[in-house]
């Protein structure tokens, strides 16, 4: 039997908590707070106490899907990706930029939520920029 504590950082908002995951022959089994964490002190919320709760779940994606012919169908990254960004040029190109939204995360740091609202500003020139952490 292998238990171990790994240190890391809740991902669920951008406050940074410190926490421990405590995995068992390679499985995470739970979730413990860093007490010397010097945000969090010990504490974490209801979501960084249940911050593991998705790694295993049956329903998690694990890759990305596209739409054909009406059903999902697994696709590679770069495809994807590539879908997504012509769809976005197309709409851009026959509607203008304010015909699209961009909606970002409190799970992404600030630095990923600064380029994502610049891309939409700039490279779209469109002001539809919403979070869901605003106030």
């Amino acid at each position: 039997m292998d238990y171990r504590n790994v240190r890391t950082t809740c991902g669920y908002c951008g406050t940074g908590c410190g926490l421990y995951l405590q995995v068992l022959d390679g499985k995470i089994v739970g979730v413990w707070p860093d007490k010397e964490h010097p945000v969090s002190k010990g504490g974490l919320c209801i979501k960084g106490w249940n911050a593991a709760a998705f790694v295993d779940h049956p329903d998690r994606l694990t890759a990305p899907l596209i739409r054909r012919d009406g059903r999902f169908e697994e696709a590679t990254w770069d495809e994807a990706l590539g879908f997504i960004a012509e769809r976005m040029r197309a709409i851009y190109d026959q509607h203008g930029g304010d015909s699209l939204g961009f909606f970002s995360s409190a799970r992404c740091t600030n630095e990923d939520n600064y380029v994502f609202q610049k891309l939409a500003r700039v490279g779209f020139k469109t002001n539809n920029v919403d979070h869901c952490a605003r106030l």
